[in-house]
């Protein structure tokens, strides 16, 4: 039983660890984000995203990177884009690049995972824009898109806005937009973050490293290279949609996945495949149906594979590939260095967009706040549950600390 315990709240540690080490890199991300969507223009945008042409996808990579990382905020905002008229190609690079191009993201990957992988993440969002974008003109359910368009809900307004960004950077009303696009970005991702971190905290420490070994073919003999990379490649997608997790979750699990050998092309194929758990597939098929939903997901598999194989290709001829070498307990430590500096500055940040949040709320009301379809009742019910894990964790932890 003491054994238990002791795991149990070495679980909670390295999952509380994990955030520990990000949190100053979200609130700088979201913070980031949030003056790029209050200070760019996006409105004149849309009516150039009507074909499958490169300044269209192109227009569509620049918005989603210049967007939230949110999962689901990236389909609903995709959704909105197909329902003003942008070709489909445009919709799913758009969905792409706000979950795998967004700065908070990359910050995040250079913490956990070092300069390899961000590198990888960028020239493989890319990429996976490329390859999709070919995929679907080549497969293009014209039909299917068709009575898609047919199905979707009144456009929202918020994506409509335009104004001068001059003015705006200048205003009150300006700065009090950034604290509500900051404060709405938190409350769109922080259930995935929440459950993102804790399986992987959990996984760190309860998984054995067997377990990974056998999955992912780590220590196979008589297996051709080629033939492992492959397998690790098509294996990661299905371990990603396993987890349930969104886009900014799942790099901790990455972490894990790298402490414990996997190849790079299945950490990368697993990081990609945030678009394609079950959750936000469920979603896409509210919006467009279910063929299209799977349609859209056998697009992103395919992409994602193709996409993590180049990576290890181009990476491997350069000789760059990362050894699989950050350990998780040397990443999730609580001690005083420059993380825990950067979350005293940046809770200070925090702070202030909470309170220019309130003051837009006071001022304009909180209609602009941003609504959209999440995991429903089982997610709420999920999201419980993992604070209950957590915080039964954190006394399991202190327990273990006193009688040791």
């Amino acid at each position: 039983m003491s054994e238990f315990i002791q795991l149990y709240g070495e679980s909670t540690k390295t999952a509380l660890g994990f955030f520990w080490k990000s949190g100053w890199a979200f609130i700088l991300g979201y913070f980031v984000s949030g003056m790029i969507q209050a200070f760019v223009p996006k409105g004149k945008m849309t009516k150039y995203m009507g074909d499958a042409d490169f300044k269209s996808i192109s227009l569509s990579t620049l918005f989603g990177s210049a967007s939230s990382s949110c999962s689901f905020a990236a389909l609903a905002a995709a959704r909105s884009l197909v329902k003003k008229g942008a070709h489909f190609v445009a919709a799913v690079a758009f969905m792409f690049a706000s979950t795998n191009l967004v700065i908070e993201l990359g910050i995040l990957i250079m913490i956990f995972l070092g300069w390899q992988f961000l590198l990888a993440e960028i020239i493989g969002g890319l990429v996976l824009i490329l390859i999709s974008s070919i995929l679907i003109k080549l497969t293009y359910p014209q039909k299917w898109i068709h009575h898609a368009r047919e199905k979707l809900e009144d456009e929202d307004e918020a994506m409509s806005d335009d104004f001068n960004w001059k003015e705006r950077i200048t205003s009150k009303k300006g700065w009090h937009l950034v604290g509500q696009k900051f404060v709405n970005d938190w409350k769109m991702a922080w259930e995935d973050i929440l459950i993102g971190f804790t399986i992987a905290g959990f996984v760190a420490v309860l998984v054995p490293e067997s377990f990974w070994s056998s999955l992912f073919l780590v220590d196979a003999t008589g297996i051709p290279d080629w033939l492992v990379t492959l397998e690790n490649a098509l294996v990661a997608p299905f371990v990603a949609g396993a987890t349930f997790i969104g886009s900014m979750g799942n790099i901790p699990l990455a972490t894990v996945l790298n402490e414990n050998g996997v190849l790079f092309a299945g950490i990368m194929g697993f990081i990609y495949s945030d678009l394609m758990v079950p959750p936000l597939v469920h979603i896409n098929a509210k919006y467009y149906g279910w063929k299209v939903a799977l349609y859209i997901a056998g697009i992103m598999f395919v992409s994602i594979v193709a996409t993590a194989l180049i990576l290890n290709a181009g990476f491997s001829f350069f000789g760059i590939i990362p050894d699989s070498a950050k350990a998780v307990q040397d990443v999730t430590q609580f001690k005083i260095d420059y993380t825990f500096w950067m979350n005293m500055v940046f809770l200070f940040v925090t702070g202030g967009m909470i309170y220019l949040y309130k003051q837009h709320k006071k001022h304009h009301g909180s209609g602009m706040d941003m609504q959209m379809d999440g995991g429903g009742k089982i997610k709420k019910a999920a999201v419980t549950l993992f604070i209950l894990i957590n915080v039964v964790g954190i006394l399991a932890f202190g327990y273990s600390t006193l009688i040791n």
